[in-house]
């Protein structure tokens, strides 16, 4: 069995597809990902951390 990889969605992006890819890797709907992550985005460390992420995990 091949191991899991993480990767940014081409599919179902609204963004960078960051995600639409964890929800992908972690098998739940990307809404509730994207919900989660406007949640933590008002830390302001979120809209950072989203970039980076998309800088970081590769494109499927």
């Amino acid at each position: 069995m091949e191991p899991k990889k993480l990767y940014r969605s081409n599919t179902n992006r609204m963004l960078c597809g960051v995600c639409a890819g964890v929800a992908e890797y972690i098998n739940i709907d990307p809404t509730v990902v994207r919900l989660l992550w406007v949640i933590f985005g008002f830390t302001g460390f979120g809209v950072l951390a989203y970039f980076i992420a998309a800088i970081i995990i590769p494109d499927r």
